[in-house]
């Protein structure tokens, strides 16, 4: 009989996540107005130290509505990562902006904080009050870090860059909840950011997602156009266009409940992290996740590279070996400016996404993995190569 299979991130509810339903139930709270949502938004404002947060049913709506409050407007350009989730340059287009894909870096593969600037600096100019890309002639007016697999971007050069050149800054902090740069929270960095509570996030409302803002203005527009744009208490009446983004009670319910697991699960991540590096630091042609000296990463998902010269094989062939052993793996993106809707979008300096789409591949890790199956997933890597060499 084949050994159990080892998943990749799924969600751990070990707390009151039943007992907060069940009073949703019995209190007749369900939809997307109630006390829980209230206590969640109030529980995550706090916890990421900002004066707002607004919850969504999905950490892509809650990207939406950024751009809409930052004031990004139709063929505006917004600077956004080449190798993330496409949420962010889905939203971008959402608002009837343009992505401009950076590259990211080779060291801790977040967002190149000083090709950002040299771009800013080398191939944009100041026309009537405006930031203007010479190559294509739109206004830029945000810059849009991707916080990716737990561990921040260098975020003080694009910050500083932002301000001088008037652009907005809008934290995709998606997958990095609990992360910090320089002893600040991620999502108290730019001026708005967002949260996703997908199912293999850290904490998960089974979907759903935040925002987190000082602006007590742009969250109140971001109620507002979460809402549908409802512009009387009890006439239908709307002078905007809304949307219907807003979380349920029975999501922040659950929410709430794992916002109060958050910081264990985060030292629990931490601990997985220190066993794979452990265990596979002698493991020739295996990089494993470098943690900056300015960051604090929970290590959401632990992705390593594959050098395919000196470990024996490829990421997808070791990804396919790691399978036959009933363990579950997950190459990064493909680079979004390779993919269909994109091809036409400007890159800039793009020169290390493409490396690592080919050689990543990232490691069971979920808050309820075992030693004894993280032993499994070490062993199989450990193996895998000395077969190959």
């Amino acid at each position: 009989m084949s050994e159990a299979m080892i998943p990749l991130s799924v969600p751990e509810m070990r707390g009151n996540e039943l007992a907060y339903l069940r009073e949703c139930i019995e209190t007749n709270w369900v939809s997307y107005v109630g006390p829980f949502v209230t206590r969640f938004e109030e529980q995550m404002a706090k916890y990421i130290g900002t004066r707002h947060a607004v919850a969504t049913n999905s950490g892509t709506a809650a990207l939406h509505i950024a751009l809409l409050i930052a004031g990004v407007k139709p063929d505006d350009e917004v600077l956004v990562p080449d190798l993330t989730f496409i949420a962010p340059a889905n939203a971008i287009r959402y608002a009837g902006a343009w992505p401009v894909f950076m590259d990211v870096t080779p060291g801790h593969w977040q967002m190149d904080a000083d090709k950002v600037v040299e771009f800013l600096e080398k191939e944009c100019h100041k026309d009537g009050g405006h930031l203007r890309n010479r190559k294509t002639g739109r206004a830029v007016t945000a810059i849009m870090p991707v916080h990716i697999l737990g561990h921040s971007v260098d975020m003080q050069p694009i910050v500083d860059a932002a301000r001088r050149y008037g652009l907005r800054v809008i934290e995709d902090a998606t997958e990095a909840l609990g992360g910090k740069y320089r002893g600040t929270m991620v999502g108290a960095l730019g001026d708005v950011a967002c949260f996703s509570f997908n199912g293999n996030k850290i904490i998960t409302t089974g979907g759903g997602g935040m925002l987190t803002t000082d602006n007590e203005e742009w969250a109140r527009k971001a109620k507002y156009l979460t809402t549908q744009a409802k512009d009387d208490p009890i006439e239908y009446v709307h002078h905007e266009i809304g949307y219907n983004y807003r979380l349920t009670n029975l999501q922040a319910a659950v929410g709430v409940a794992q916002m109060e697991q958050l910081d264990e699960y985060i030292r629990i991540k931490r601990g997985i992290a220190e066993r794979y590096a452990k265990g596979l630091a002698d493991v020739p042609g295996l990089t494993l996740p470098a943690e900056a000296p300015w960051a604090f990463s929970t290590f959401w998902l632990y992705t390593v590279l594959v050098d395919e010269a000196r470990y024996g094989v490829d990421s997808r062939a070791l990804q396919r070996a790691l399978a036959e052993r009933n363990i579950q793996t997950r190459p990064l993106w493909a680079p979004i400016h390779a993919q269909r809707p994109y091809r036409d979008c400007q890159t800039y300096r793009v020169e290390v996404t493409e490396r690592l789409y080919r050689d990543a591949l990232s490691l069971p890790c979920s808050v309820g993995l075992s030693q004894a199956d993280q032993q499994r997933v070490i062993d199989a890597l450990r193996e895998i190569a000395h077969s190959k060499s």
